[in-house]
């Protein structure tokens, strides 16, 4: 099992940035594919990003291409996303997840993905 707690949440102004962690316990990420993905009112969860387990390859969503990084400390089982130059559209709760699956590391679908955290809210006004 493993148990994932997202943190770095809150309100910022249009153009601003927040720091997103997700801290994981129980088993060690390093061999897992981790993931976020975001969920606003009144819409589905969808992807925004994912790393592979050792760090060097990532993958996102166009809308957050160039303004969103994710990246993974193995050594802290801890993952991150860094959030710039954020729009009101980035509103949303955000959720860390892994995925137990063995393959490759652009896993964009919420089923693929075995563990999830509580979610933090992102909080984007204009």
């Amino acid at each position: 099992q493993v148990q994932l707690v997202e943190s770095g949440g809150g309100l910022v102004q249009a153009g601003g940035s927040l720091s997103l962690s997700c801290a994981a316990s129980g088993r060690t990420l390093s061999n897992l594919v981790m993931g976020w993905f975001r969920q606003a009112p009144g819409k589905e969860r969808e992807f925004v990003a994912s790393i592979s387990r050792s760090g060097d390859k990532t993958y996102y969503e166009d809308s957050v291409k160039g303004r969103f990084t994710i990246s993974r400390d193995n050594a802290k089982n801890t993952v991150y996303l860094q959030t710039n130059s954020l729009k009101p559209e980035d509103t949303a709760v955000y959720y860390c997840a892994a995925s137990g699956l063995t393959g490759d590391y652009r896993y964009t679908q919420y089923y693929e993905y075995a563990y999830w955290g509580q979610g933090t809210q992102v909080t984007v006004s204009s």
